[in-house]
């Protein structure tokens, strides 16, 4: 099995993706009022720009999704009918001219999306702590003027539509796509709580010293890995869009063959999550810095796709153990594996590794081997 992966750097407003070319979209784009991003804001617009420099914060937080909109209208336009948008985005806490207070920014992206036809589906919650030691903002010990601090953001979830993708019955595809019986009890959960954020940097190749994107540098375990390097400043922010995320999301939304969308691709965490999920992958990126720095990464995929699928056969033979223990019984056997599955649609599931990342003139062309028992085993027979 092969998978294409493609990076166009422009902007995401006006995409060089033809339509109905995706089946699914994972994004985490910049936040509106986070005031890192407040640069890039103001450079895409003017009416940012005039809000932030006059200290009007509702004027700006307009403005700023305004900016998002004409995106999420790209993304209707490139995204097939039924086809599924994840958007992780998280709320603002900010003081502008004097006043502190909360800007919503998961309630303006449901609502641009639900002007544009898509249906709002369940979304997640995932809490992402961070080794801060205030948990409170304002007056201290002391009611009632303190605010709790934000430790969570939104999976936000959108259907292209009010009717779901049609496949054949019985699409070999989809039955191969299928994840474990104790995945999707934990992956389906509307909050989650074992998905840990990571640090990220916003760099600069400007001489004005300027942010231009985002850096998200993430290894499957949701803790901080190589990343971009570009020249400039560096700021950090804690808890950011981890591999966890996409890989996840990938997975639930989309079936092998499928190709994912990502509008504000950075560092590229969510095109590694596809080629990881043998998916295939476009992005969109304002800065040619983050493309070009994306070939180390790519070049890990082989090992973090061995490290990924590893761990999930091990967490099914251990899941497979406790239940045995506790006297369970299972119905059914895996078609490709030595254990057995709780359900029956789980037993065509198939899972592979990377075995080898050509890069292409448009980006990426990754070689996906079959797993028969173990990554280890693939990796010696093959």
């Amino acid at each position: 099995m092969e998978s294409r992966h493609r990076v166009v750097v422009g902007d995401a407003r006006e995409m060089d993706v033809e339509d109905d070319a995706v089946e699914l979209v994972v994004t985490s784009p910049p936040y509106p009022m986070i005031e890192m991003w407040d640069d890039q804001f103001a450079a895409l617009s003017a009416d940012a720009a005039e809000a932030l420099d006059g200290d009007d914060g509702d004027a700006a937080f307009d403005a700023m999704h305004e900016v998002l909109a004409e995106v999420w209208r790209e993304v209707k336009r490139v995204l097939v009918p039924g086809g599924i948008a994840c958007v992780n985005v998280g709320d603002a806490t900010r003081k502008v001219d004097d006043s502190f207070r909360v800007y919503q920014n998961h309630a303006r992206v449901i609502e641009a999306f639900a002007d544009l036809g898509f249906e709002p589906l369940p979304d997640v919650l995932w809490r992402k702590p961070t080794n801060s030691s205030a948990k409170f903002m304002g007056s201290g010990m002391i009611p009632p003027n303190a605010y709790v601090t934000l430790e969570h953001e939104y999976v936000l979830v959108f259907r292209n539509g009010s009717r779901s993708r049609d496949f054949e019955p019985g699409d070999p595809a989809r039955y191969e796509s299928a994840y474990f019986w104790e995945e999707r009890n934990r992956w389906f959960s509307d909050v989650w709580t074992d998905v840990t954020g990571t640090s990220q940097s916003v760099e600069s190749d400007r001489s004005d010293g300027k942010s231009v994107g985002s850096s998200g540098a993430e290894r499957a375990n949701g803790t901080v890995a190589e990343g971009a390097e570009t020249v400039g400043d560096v700021r950090e922010r804690s808890a950011a869009y981890p591999f966890t995320v996409p890989y996840r999301l990938i997975n639930m939304y989309s079936v092998y063959g499928d190709t994912v969308l990502d509008p504000f691709w950075g560092t590229g965490t969510t095109s590694l999550a596809a080629m990881v999920a043998g998916r295939n992958s476009v992005g969109v990126e304002l800065e040619r810095a983050f493309v070009d720095a994306f070939d180390r990464r790519a070049a890990d995929a082989p090992e973090l796709s061995r490290d990924v699928v590893g761990r999930r056969l091990d967490d099914h033979r251990a899941f497979v153990e406790r239940r045995r223990e506790e006297g369970e019984t299972f119905d059914y056997d895996s078609e490709r594996y030595d254990f057995p599955v709780t359900t029956k649609q789980e037993r065509s599931l198939s899972l592979y590794v990377v075995g080898d990342v050509t890069e292409t003139e448009e980006g990426y062309r990754v070689r996906h081997e079959p797993v028969a028992e173990t990554p280890a085993e693939s990796e010696e027979t093959s």
